[in-house]
């Protein structure tokens, strides 16, 4: 992702000799430092009637105990599909270890996927590259465990418009897109995941609230662990190594939810996001410039704190308004701007080594040199930053001093078992569009696919195309992943949201 227009060569020589020439000045004395184990914790975030923080502190419950106490066992040899299609809700499916090459799909509530470990080894989902989607579920109070999921061309685990998930313990290498997926859903927990080689996001939270990211180890992949068009995230305790991007909170413009806010990036380890950026040219992600440790665009309310960020080449920190952001077109319903970040104290270590020339020009403007750890373009309102001697920054001058040091107030934002999604009939195409298409279609841009405006103007009145196209979808550009057939569908939702996506006007 470019930050900030090229600055002029002239202009860029000019501020360096200014700079030289006017120096450091004078030592100011001591700086005034902040500890973070003592003053006021963060007092926002998401609330309830009556000002009291929900938050549980119990990760392990969103899902709630299991509904019944049947217990269906998959053996080696026997299919998993099968076995959800036979189950009732509620079951419990326990697979044992061996390899299933297949797609499981998911429509009812409160099953149980878990895989059996014997003696190290696992379930194995195989997509040997052919299939798309090793699971994918719509269901609510849905656990996926233990699995080690690898070779499909798609996604690794996707979530379509379900509430209270747990995803957790489960190996996933080389699935395509996204390595784990919720879209569209409310209260989950992503923790103690392996996650590698996706050409997209590792972990892809997208348009979906009261989520929590934990204990995960991602690497390999274009972006580490991406909260998109979100609210009320926690991502804390992961190990985010050797992306393009470590860990995102984005808006992307053409999404139906228009904000992300709400956000606590904490405890991370995120060292030496330097990998080669292989997304999808033309694909938001393909804009992010390998080397960036955390990159915050458009996002609004992200607190980052306690987080060992380390050795990655562009910077540590960088916060970004869609105007200064690559491949993003705009969306006049999204606000462009990151607002009220708060920067509390991070360990930042060798960041900006081999920074951009875009950066480097802009820090000369600010007659600052080093290798920068934290730099913003483009307006933020009501940001803040403690202990800014600790860091080299650009664009952050006029951050504010936070009046809180930490947030050992928020244990997560997590709820109870919350009610499943009303979708009425004549809601089917709408939410299909959301839970389903939503994650690689936007209205306007490019995301992962062509946009919604391109598939308009390329079948107008024809929905039984496009429903057609969505069973058995064909390769039609080289500068387009392919897409997956969407055939687990049944016919009326695949005609109910090409007719959905052929109306909609944003």
């Amino acid at each position: 992702m470019k930050v900030g227009k090229i600055i002029g060569l002239v202009f860029v020589l000019v501020a360096f000799i200014v700079g030289m020439a006017i120096g450091r000045g004078g030592s100011a004395g001591a700086p005034v430092i902040t500890a973070s184990s003592g003053g006021a914790s963060f007092s926002g975030g998401f609330r309830v009637e009556g000002g009291k923080v929900v938050g549980s502190g119990n990760a392990k419950s969103v899902a709630g105990p299991p509904m019944t106490d049947i217990v269906i066992v998959v053996e080696d040899g026997q299919s998993i599909q099968e076995a959800v299609k036979n189950a009732e809700p509620g079951s419990t499916i326990q697979v044992m270890p061996g390899t299933y090459k297949e797609t499981v799909y998911i429509d009812k509530d409160g099953i149980r996927l878990i895989g059996i470990i014997q003696q190290g080894k696992r379930a194995v989902l195989d997509g040997e590259g052919k299939l798309n989607d090793a699971i994918l579920y719509s269901g609510n109070n849905i656990v996926v465990e233990n699995f080690m999921i690898t070779r499909y061309k798609g996604n690794g685990i996707m979530s379509q418009a379900g509430n209270n998930w747990e995803i957790r313990n489960n190996i996933i290498i080389d699935t395509g897109v996204y390595g784990i997926f919720p879209q569209l859903g409310q209260n989950g927990v992503i923790e103690h995941n392996v996650v590698s080689g996706i050409e997209d996001a590792a972990i892809y939270v997208g348009m979906s609230d009261n989520v929590h990211v934990a204990y995960n180890d991602v690497f390999d992949s274009v972006a580490g662990i991406e909260i998109e068009n979100s609210r009320h995230a926690v991502v804390e305790n992961n190990y985010v190594h050797n992306n393009a991007g470590g860990i995102l909170a984005f808006i992307t413009p053409g999404l139906p939810i228009k904000t992300t806010f709400d956000v606590i990036i904490r405890n991370n380890f995120i060292v030496g996001n330097n990998h080669k950026n292989f997304g999808a040219p033309g694909s938001t992600v393909s804009g992010i410039p390998a080397g960036t440790g955390i990159l915050i665009m458009a996002a609004d309310d992200v607190i980052i704190e306690g987080n060992i960020i380390s050795d990655n080449k562009t910077i540590g920190i960088l916060i970004t308004d869609h105007g200064h952001a690559s491949n993003v077109t705009v969306d006049p319903e999204s606000e462009p701007n990151a607002d009220r970040i708060m920067i509390l104290n991070n360990t930042m270590i060798n960041n900006g080594y081999d920074t951009l020339d875009e950066i480097k020009a802009i820090m000369l403007t600010e007659f600052k040199a080093g290798a920068p750890d934290i730099g913003r373009v483009g307006p933020s309102e009501g940001s803040c930053i403690i202990n800014r001697h600790r860091y080299v920054t650009v664009g952050v001058d006029d951050f504010s001093e936070c009046e809180f040091t930490n947030t050992a107030d928020i244990a997560n934002y997590l709820l109870e078992p919350v009610p499943a999604m009303d979708i009425h009939g004549e809601d089917r195409g709408k939410i299909a569009y959301l839970g389903i298409c939503a994650g690689c279609h936007t209205y306007t841009g490019r995301m992962v696919g062509p946009s919604v405006q391109i598939i308009q103007a390329l079948y107008m009145d024809n929905p039984e195309g496009l429903a057609a196209y969505i069973t058995s979808p064909v390769k039609k550009r080289d500068d387009y992943p392919e897409m997956p057939p969407q055939n687990y569908l049944d016919e009326k939702t695949r005609l109910a949201v090409a007719k959905y996506m052929l109306e909609v006007t944003r």
